[in-house]
């Protein structure tokens, strides 16, 4: 069944295969486990094909202050097919909203110093 899902991919050109959420939700607490301030006052780097579609980025984001983080940086140098639209963090992540603006082609960073 693996195989005909990556056939199936390679087809529709679909390579794009990310790590899932409750994945790494399982794997951060693992070393919350060991050590509940693991993460406070560091900086978190994520280097990512699309930070708006990255599930690492989202769950930085969502758990900044639970987690004492310093700051979040992410880079990315591949255009987003998603850019200039709002993505909704707690809810329906399907629904975009079309911003007004060009289309940027350029390397994206971002950086989180406060959490909201």
């Amino acid at each position: 069944m693996a195989n005909k899902n990556l056939t199936n991919a390679k087809r529709a050109k679909n390579d794009e295969f990310y790590t899932q959420f409750g994945d790494i939700q399982k794997e951060i607490s693992a070393y919350l486990d060991c050590d509940v301030n693991v993460f406070r006052d560091k900086v978190v780097y994520c280097n990512c094909d699309d930070p708006f579609e990255s599930n690492f980025f989202r769950y930085f984001v969502l758990n900044f202050n639970k987690l004492g983080l310093k700051q979040l940086i992410t880079t990315s140098y591949k255009p987003s097919p998603v850019v200039n639209t709002q993505l909704a963090l707690f809810g329906d992540d399907k629904t975009l909203t079309k911003s007004k603006g060009r289309t940027k082609v350029t390397a994206n960073k971002f950086i989180i110093n406060v959490a909201w």
